[in-house]
């Protein structure tokens, strides 16, 4: 299924929103879904987080009718080195025991969303659009 840049830039302001208000307001939730244990430390830097996928999502929403140009490719570039980079690093700690298998399910979302930014980029070429 190939989704179009303004669909996968959508959906990803709306996982990253929905991340934002978990990780805020109940980390415990997500934390104990990968079998990690609450403390004030995951804590402190769940929130951290949270601002962090509050930014993106704002990013994305305000982008999705964008056309195409340096700066969406450098979005969309930026964020599939980081969904990618997080999907490894997930599936190593769970290889490691650090993580619990919960922790798969945000490894298939990252890398669901990569390839979804990687295919909606090859779509762009092979439609010969060009970055102004």
């Amino acid at each position: 299924m190939q989704l179009s840049f303004r669909t996968l830039s959508s959906i990803t302001s709306f996982v990253c929103f929905l991340l934002a208000l978990v990780w805020g307001f109940f980390p415990e939730l997500i934390l104990a879904i990968w079998s990690i244990e609450y403390s004030t430390s995951a804590g402190f830097v769940a929130r951290r987080s949270a601002v962090l996928f509050a930014a993106l999502g704002l990013m994305f929403y305000l982008v999705r009718r964008a056309p195409v140009s340096i700066a969406r490719n450098a979005l969309s570039n930026g964020f599939i080195v980081g969904s990618f980079g997080l999907a490894v690093l997930g599936f190593a700690e769970w290889l490691n025991g650090h993580a619990g298998p919960g922790i798969l399910l945000a490894v298939l979302v990252e890398f669901a969303l990569g390839l979804g930014f990687v295919q909606a980029r090859r779509v762009t070429v092979e439609l010969g659009e060009t970055v102004g």
